[in-house]
């Protein structure tokens, strides 16, 4: 199979149309470098085992790809990732383990790539220094903890040349690509207005600083858990497992955590770029340790050329918006789904009931019910060409074949970053009352110094990257 980098996909007319149909956007970043041949294996680390990182690393290794070191900081899901890597014929013993993913990275030099799915505070820590020593980086949601990260893997991954993916697996649907496409054909006119809603967390968050202390684990090496976050005790199941997302050390609340899915729809479709502001209109449950348990927070998007600016509404804790905006959605489904976006035009107005965008209904001003986006007479592919290429592998798939040259990730850091920088100054004004004006030319909010001081994060002595 050929073998194409994104200078390939720019240098002709249909090169040209190839990286349209990729992301959406051309990139002027250097070409990817790429050490394998067509059909040679891929040597993958694996940083974050268990979890969410077992779904991440086992359709690489389901795939054909090599396994070649696991690190955790639990030594439970390695153990069992070598039980099952045995269990499918390959031999265990020739796969390395760690606890600390420093030491994997200093004496694994034969490592194409990693997954990273670790506690959001050590996504950029571990992902950074992979990509430093040339290894392409699937990362998981969200991409990084605090903005300066994100700015820090862009720059790293851009000067190291390496493929990037953040693992939110609706940029992998089908379903998500064409209503993408249709909202970026114009379809519903202006839009000024945006609503997103979830019903997490399903975690702790509305909580203060937990006291006390209990004795670590035998299998857990805390010190690593911790990583570049300040010290603080271990806490029987308050932190490890999944418990960490709510808290500001460690997670990024249920804003992080969701919006990569129930965003990616609106940022997409409308190409909404630079956010300029972020202010939470409403909060219930603030705590000095954690995210709110319930907040509304409005962002204000920049106007892109003949593009209206954009005011989106994020909603999380089970709040929504009112049915009264969506009368035509109530009509028709009954409710306010739990989930989704509401998408407002000067034309109409698109629903997506889902946290992924992956379906989608709409009505156009003159209709007085929702139809599915994929079935509405209007919107066929004859009368509105695709331009997004089409996946039929899934996200870690497209990782591996991108990695070998053969293809390029739909989200990778050109649209993750962009959009991970809004929500992130969204998680801020969580955590700072008050209108935030945001400059993303100068990453630093203009009008606050307590919000400043939350775009860079503590890292640990030890612990740089």
């Amino acid at each position: 199979m050929m073998q194409l980098n994104r200078r390939d996909f720019v240098k002709g007319g249909a090169s040209a149309a190839g990286i349209l149909a990729a992301g959406g956007c051309v990139s002027s970043r250097p070409a990817r470098v790429f050490n394998k041949k067509p059909g040679e294996k891929l040597n993958i680390g694996v940083i974050g085992v268990g979890g969410k990182g077992w779904s991440d690393w086992m359709p690489m290794f389901e795939h054909g790809e090599n396994i070649v070191a696991l690190c955790d900081v639990d030594r439970g899901p390695i153990d069992r990732a070598l039980a099952e890597i045995e269990k499918k014929g390959k031999n265990p013993s020739q796969v390395k383990c760690y606890s600390d993913f420093r030491k994997m990275l200093d004496e694994c030099k034969n490592l194409d790539a990693v997954t990273v799915s670790t506690p959001d505070h050590m996504h950029a820590p571990a992902a950074v220094r992979a990509m430093k020593q040339g290894c392409h980086v699937f990362v998981q949601k969200p991409l990084v903890r605090t903005i300066w990260e994100a700015r820090y893997f862009e720059k790293v991954a851009n000067e190291n040349r390496v493929v990037t993916q953040m693992g939110n697996q609706g940029s992998a649907n089908n379903g998500l690509r064409r209503n993408a496409e249709l909202l970026q054909n114009g379809i519903l006119g202006d839009v000024t207005e945006v609503h997103v809603w979830t019903n997490r967390p399903i975690w702790p968050q509305g909580l203060n600083r937990p006291e006390g202390s209990d004795p670590v684990p035998a299998s857990l090496d805390w010190e690593s858990w911790l990583g570049t976050a300040p010290f603080r005790p271990y806490k029987k199941d308050t932190y490890h497992t999944f418990k960490w997302r709510g808290f500001f050390d460690f997670g990024t609340g249920a804003f992080g955590d969701m919006a990569c899915h129930t965003m990616n729809l609106p940022f997409r479709g409308l190409n909404l770029g630079r956010v300029l502001s972020a202010e939470c209109i409403r909060i219930e449950g603030k705590a000095n340790d954690t995210y709110p348990s319930k907040s509304i927070v409005k962002l204000i998007y920049a106007a892109r050329g003949s593009k209206p600016a954009v005011t989106l509404y994020w909603y999380d804790g089970e709040l929504k918006p009112s049915a009264e905006i969506m009368p035509k959605v109530v009509t028709t489904l009954g409710q306010v789904p739990k989930t989704g976006c509401l998408i407002m035009g000067s034309k109409g107005m698109v629903c997506s009931t889902n946290d992924y965008g992956a379906d989608g209904y709409i009505a156009f001003n003159d209709e007085e019910k929702m139809k599915s986006m994929s079935k509405h007479e209007a919107l066929t592919e004859e009368a509105i060409p695709a331009k997004f290429r089409r996946n039929t592998n899934g996200q870690y798939i497209e990782f591996v074949e991108a990695c070998k040259g053969n293809d390029v990730c739909f989200s990778d850091v050109d649209h993750s970053v962009p959009m991970l920088e809004s929500m992130l100054v969204g998680c801020i004004a969580q955590q700072v009352p008050g209108k935030l004006e945001w400059s993303s030319r100068k990453q630093q909010f203009t009008n606050n110094k307590a919000a400043n001081a939350l775009v860079k994060p503590y890292i640990r002595p030890g612990w740089e990257f």
